[in-house]
């Protein structure tokens, strides 16, 4: 019976994305490739408990709503990520992935939103960026660009125009909490008259660092 490798399953309002507030069931799989240096869930790079995909479905179930998304860690590096997406998608969910943007993403149901980081020059994981993965994403697809300096912004706007971002799918400015003033980004934002959506983590706004949250 296939299994995932899970952290945590958890109900919260949706923290960041275009469903910013909506209650959702969280689905943390355990383990990444990656070691940003601002990443927040470190806790979810090792550990966890194997949980069938049955029984993970059944826990969704309970909660009620409809909206899923499936993060980590980096969920991608677990292959049954995949059929654990498609079998929520089948009952009727709307599911969203947030992924790193360092794994393959193509083999992903294209009815998963897609929520895909293009790592910055401060995330000390810049090299990681697997940019054939843009030309899998589309309007409702997402990607993030997590801003924690000068460089970062000057970068990030950079590639918009390069990969021609907007005309493909929905851009994301965040900053980093604690490192860039969020003031500060979204003036930048307006002055630059970028055609990105600015956020900030609703959840540590409401809940600071709390797991489950």
């Amino acid at each position: 019976m296939s299994s995932l490798r899970i952290s945590e399953i958890f109900f919260s309002l949706q923290g960041e994305s275009n469903t910013v507030g909506l209650p959702t069931v969280f689905i943390r799989l355990t383990g990444c490739p990656l070691r940003c240096v601002y990443c927040d869930t470190e806790y979810a790079f090792t550990g966890g408990r194997k949980i069938t995909i049955d029984e993970i479905l059944a826990q969704v179930d309970a909660y009620g709503t409809p909206y899923v998304t499936v993060t980590g860690g980096e969920p991608m590096a677990q292959p049954g990520c995949l059929d654990l997406m498609t079998r929520l998608l089948d009952k009727g969910y709307s599911v969203s992935l947030e992924t790193s943007g360092a794994l393959d993403i193509s083999k992903v149901d294209p009815r998963v939103i897609k929520v895909m980081d293009l790592k910055t020059p401060s995330s000390g994981e810049m090299g990681r960026n697997l940019y054939q993965n843009i030309g899998f994403l589309d309007h409702k697809d997402q990607i993030k660009f997590v801003i924690g300096s000068e460089e970062d912004y000057a970068w990030s706007k950079a590639a918009l125009k390069e990969y021609g971002l907007p005309e493909r799918c929905q851009i994301l400015f965040s900053p980093v909490m604690g490192q860039q003033d969020p003031t500060d980004l979204a003036d930048k934002i307006l002055a630059d008259r970028l055609p990105v959506r600015f956020q900030i983590q609703l959840h540590k706004l409401l809940w600071a660092d709390a797991r489950g949250k």
